[in-house]
């Protein structure tokens, strides 16, 4: 069966969540299947392993006494639990160990993504009436510390896109040598990157046939499933051609025959492999920030942002649902804006 990357990634999701549901209590897998039309297989999958230290937990601090075995805990159970249970398992989120010794922490965002399964957990379930109480309903999720956007300057741009397209110095033979079979697929790729702020799976997953030099676009799968069309300027335009007269030449792997983008060995190339590239050639550009792909597409939203001032037209560019999750990481670049307003009004007239 010749399925499409994004198809073939879902029935590997689907394959992971079953086996993470076997370790699971058996009520939990009536709950991803109530859920699986809301929400994609890869956050079936991370509620699959938020819930699974939940019930390790309870197990251990909770309910010690009753010797439960995690995979037949019983839907009862919820009941049990109070508010200040979970509470205290926010707590102990903080710092714990699992049990081949491993160390974990989680910081406010972690502990808000585990409280967030746990909340869906809850409601799927007194929603049907199958529980009498929620007390997850009622613990409140921990206050964000809001974090600097951290993205590359004008200047850092165009110094990284003129290291991939024409090497570096520091480069040794073996280095020159690799890098003259990429550069053009790497500044293809980066140049996307950097001018459309599409998704590095979107980036990975895209075929041949998804570019339309007609229109300047290409056709993506969002997360979730939904298609959309992305448009590219004439810098995009010029390296994307040249990549694609490349491509077009190379004899990929039985399998890999659609893909855009394919590695040294002819294969789709990886989600792995494009953070890596990325870290190669950023970490030649600065070294105080850590640039991976999700940065490049914070470095265009921000430029976006700048120039066009529209936050409406940012989130649909990006392909966020909801535009609030685009105020919250681009509404302090207002703070320019505000700085300059504080200089504008004068009290006394010179």
């Amino acid at each position: 069966m010749n399925n499409s990357y994004h198809e073939n990634i879902k029935l590997k999701n689907i394959e992971k969540l079953r086996e993470l549901q076997g370790n699971l209590p058996a009520f939990c897998t009536v709950f991803f299947r109530g859920i699986a039309d809301k929400v994609g297989t890869r956050t079936l999958i991370g509620y699959a392993y938020d819930l699974q230290i939940f019930f390790n937990y309870i197990i251990q601090y909770t309910f010690p006494e009753k010797d439960y075995i995690l995979k037949k805990i019983p839907l009862t159970i919820l009941d049990e639990v109070t508010k200040f249970d979970i509470e205290n398992y926010m707590e102990y989120l903080s710092l714990y160990s699992s049990e081949d010794g491993t160390i974990h922490t989680n910081d406010e965002r972690g502990k808000a993504r585990k409280l967030s399964a746990l909340k869906g957990l809850y409601n799927y379930f007194y929603e049907a009436e199958l529980i009498q109480t929620n007390p997850a309903s009622i613990v409140h999720a921990p206050k964000f510390h809001e974090k600097e956007i951290i993205k590359l300057d004008p200047n850092e741009v165009a110094e990284l896109l003129d290291i991939v397209e024409y090497g570096s110095e520091q480069e040794s033979k073996h280095q020159e040598a690799y890098h003259k079979v990429t550069k053009k697929r790497d500044l293809a790729m980066l140049s996307l990157l950097l001018g459309t702020g599409i998704r590095v799976s979107e980036c990975v997953g895209l075929d041949i046939k998804d570019v339309d030099f007609d229109n300047n676009a290409i056709r993506i799968i969002r997360k979730g499933g939904n298609e959309a069309k992305v448009y590219f300027g004439d810098e995009v335009e010029d390296v994307m051609r040249e990549y694609i007269d490349k491509r077009k030449r190379i004899i990929p792997l039985n399998g890999h025959e659609n893909a855009l983008f394919l590695s040294i060995q002819n294969r789709r190339i990886s989600v792995r492999a494009v953070e890596n590239l990325v870290k190669k050639y950023a970490s030649q550009v600065t070294t105080l920030k850590k640039i991976t792909p999700h940065k490049l597409r914070s470095t265009y939203g921000t430029e976006l942002y700048k120039e066009s001032g529209d936050i409406y037209l940012v989130a649909s560019v990006l392909g966020h649902k909801d535009v609030n999750t685009t105020k919250k990481h681009y509404a302090n670049i207002d703070e320019d804006n505000k700085r300059r307003a504080a200089k504008i009004v004068k009290l006394r007239k010179e």
